[in-house]
């Protein structure tokens, strides 16, 4: 069951991409194009890619450009950059720090090809590097599990270590602590964005030790979390996304990171022939790049609700 709502999405994503088949189509030569490399776990996680591919499917109803994408299961990155460059596209996206080296180096190889790395920075005048200020969103989950916990112990589950996923614990710990200074933040790293039973098992150690409170930020690793949560009748939140569908019982709100509104606003951009600069773009709650998805499940008191508004002001 944990798979099957992974396999329908993909299947999902073969009708709304129509004519650009992961086989690769070329695109249309009066049309703007688009490659997409997602990231390793592929279509179907509920979450970062998932969301890349939402802003792409967007552009194409409302701005009328084509794209293509690839899901780099083999983690052979550079090859399906360059089934992408072959397609001659505008602009070719690519997702989180694992892609970023290949970016990098197909980026130097063709100067011409215009890339944009996500949650990554890349220095060259034809990358355009946009990041998330994922602490600032991170902190209004935090502040919420610190003053609804009722055993004071709540747990961050990451997926791979890296400078993103510490950014996600530190605003969520910060959030915590800020709320509940006698709350303890249990914090464990799954080493992987792919592997849901894994992140159920992290998910029960952590309710073992008695937390009432979990956010996984770890991809497809994270739906597994999210699941445990609500079998064992636990609250959690979700990322990225709004994860209230992948379990319903459980999913307090999320932290929305608004992935598919930047890759949006960067074929709006193109599609208005504006030049992409290879600058770096950075983007908070300000900057409509990071929030909360609606909360449910639970209720929050006045003060409380109060103290995320707060919060959330610049």
């Amino acid at each position: 069951m944990k798979y099957a709502k992974r396999i329908m999405f993909s299947l999902f994503c073969l009708t709304l991409v129509m004519g650009c088949s992961s086989e690769g189509s070329q695109s249309t030569n009066d049309s703007i194009s688009a490659g997409l490399l997602v990231t390793e776990s592929g279509l179907g996680d509920n979450a970062f890619s998932d969301l890349a591919f939402q802003g792409l499917a967007q552009a194409r109803d409302e701005l009328d450009i084509t794209f293509d994408y690839r899901e780099p299961f083999d983690e052979d990155y550079e090859k399906h950059i360059e089934d992408l460059i072959e397609q001659d596209h505008d602009v070719i996206f690519g997702l989180s720090f694992s892609t970023a080296p290949s970016i990098e180096a197909m980026a130097e190889k063709y100067p011409d090809q215009q890339f944009v790395i996500i949650d990554e920075i890349i220095d060259l005048p034809n990358v355009t590097s946009i990041t998330f200020k994922e602490d600032e969103g991170s902190y209004l989950i935090g502040l919420i599990a610190g003053m609804k916990t009722e055993t004071d112990v709540v747990g961050f589950i990451g997926g791979v270590d890296s400078d993103v996923i510490r950014k996600f614990e530190d605003g969520f710990s910060k959030g915590v602590k800020d709320a509940n200074p006698n709350a303890e933040i249990l914090s464990k790293d799954a080493g992987t964005f792919d592997d849901d039973q894994l992140g159920a098992e992290i998910a029960r150690e952590m309710i073992e030790e008695d937390a009432d409170f979990l956010f996984p930020s770890a991809g497809f690793t994270g739906t597994g979390s999210l699941q445990e949560a609500e079998e064992h009748g636990i609250f959690a939140f979700g990322v990225d996304s709004d994860q209230y569908f992948v379990a319903e019982d459980a999913v307090v709100s999320s932290m929305v990171k608004n992935v598919n509104v930047a890759i949006y606003d960067i074929m709006d951009q193109i599609n208005n022939e504006e030049s992409l600069h290879g600058e770096h773009i950075e983007l908070g709650i300000n900057e409509n790049g990071v929030g909360l998805a609606p909360i449910r499940v639970l209720e929050l008191t006045s003060q409380e609700q109060q103290t995320v508004d707060e919060a959330k002001m610049p």
